[in-house]
């Protein structure tokens, strides 16, 4: 539970008819829910605001692996629900092919999910806590004050709310960490298409494809709903058209693909995970969590990483609410074998293909 004098100076602020919160999380997404929820299961009085309206969706392969789902029952008390699946709702592993056309199997449960129903049942977990849940709403600024932080919002109008503490959870997307670090962040642009069609591969498995002519990442099948997934990403956007079409072509004379009708496109930016894989952990009362901290695993896998990053800055937080060093130092340290898991992640992609070679240790 929150401190004494911490609690005390919650309720002179409140008194005062100021509308203070201990810690203002930003992003509703796996990262910002599960802090959130840490943070009000503490005793913290919590703001988890999202820019977009909820249920919110995001552009991922929505897989959950095993080591998510065993954060998600830790964390959440619960396995997610059916309801967030689609089917095949059962996830039997991933399948890569390595830059010379070997392909390796990694057989391990999991779930295949829609990223919306996923990350509106963590949020309303949150709010079950005793979240303030706030939507459309999007964190533009902030400014840091002698014992707390005031942040501009964004919705229906513009306005400041005052805390503690910030977590940012908004990914590379958002604009809080742009504007206090000053500093542009090389991004991967991933493109996906949903399509009606036919294919030779057991939809059970996520696919990855990691042959330099196919992308400038990887590249990537699925299967959700019947509809087959097909995405590519690079880093130079102009190149997206031409790496697509030869996947497509490729899918097609090594899979049998056929695209009857191609149902929809999407976009997404994430970041592009540097040699050693360095961390920014945060900016004075502003801590970064998940892909705004720079925690991500290969193949775009950010859901595990971003879960217990925020719950690591979360705990860091509650432990020590009235020291912004020790906040720091333990969420470092108790973040360290996540960044260790990460780094024996990227060498082993760094071994598959001369693509990711630079991220051998």
């Amino acid at each position: 539970m929150i401190g004494k004098s911490s609690r005390l100076w919650f309720n002179v602020w409140f008194e005062m008819g100021e509308n203070m919160y201990d810690v203002i999380v930003i992003g509703a997404g796996p990262t910002g829910s599960t802090a959130a929820k840490v943070l009000a299961e503490r005793g913290f009085c919590v703001l988890l605001v999202e820019r977009h309206k909820l249920p919110r969706y995001k552009s991922c392969s929505g897989v959950l692996i095993q080591k998510t789902m065993d954060l998600i029952r830790r964390y959440f008390g619960k396995d997610a629900p059916l309801s967030v699946t689609c089917i095949p709702a059962e996830n039997k592993g991933m399948i890569f092919t390595d830059d010379k056309g070997r392909e390796f199997r990694f057989e391990q449960d999991g779930l295949n999910i829609w990223r919306n129903s996923f990350d509106n049942w963590l949020t309303e977990q949150a709010a079950a806590s005793g979240v303030q849940v706030r939507d459309s709403t999007s964190a533009i600024s902030c400014e840091e004050q002698p014992d707390s932080i005031i942040v501009t919002l964004h919705g229906e109008t513009t306005y400041t709310e005052q805390a503690r503490y910030v977590i940012d959870c908004e990914g590379v997307t958002g604009l809080l960490k742009r504007k206090l670090l000053g500093n542009s962040q090389d991004f991967i642009t991933t493109f996906q298409t949903f399509n009606q069609g036919k294919i030779q591969l057991d939809p059970h498995y996520f696919y990855a494809y990691l042959q330099p002519e196919l992308s400038e990442y990887d590249a990537w099948f699925n299967v959700k709903d019947e509809m087959l997934v097909l995405g590519v990403s690079v880093k130079d956007t102009s190149r997206i058209g031409h790496f697509y079409g030869q996947f497509i072509s490729y899918m097609e004379v090594h899979h049998g693909l056929q695209i009857e009708q191609q149902l929809k496109t999407e976009k997404w930016l994430m970041p592009h995970i540097r040699p050693g894989c360095p961390i920014s952990y945060g900016q004075g009362r502003v801590l970064f969590a998940g892909e705004a901290a720079g925690f991500l695993n290969p193949m775009g896998e950010g859901i595990s990483a971003g879960m217990e990053s925020g719950y690591c800055a979360a705990q860091a937080i509650a432990s020590h609410v009235d020291s912004l060093d020790m906040i720091y130092a333990d969420y470092q340290r108790n973040t360290q074998q996540l960044k260790a898991y990460m780094e024996r992640q990227w060498n082993f992609v760094g071994r598959m293909a001369d693509t990711f070679l630079d991220m051998i240790i």
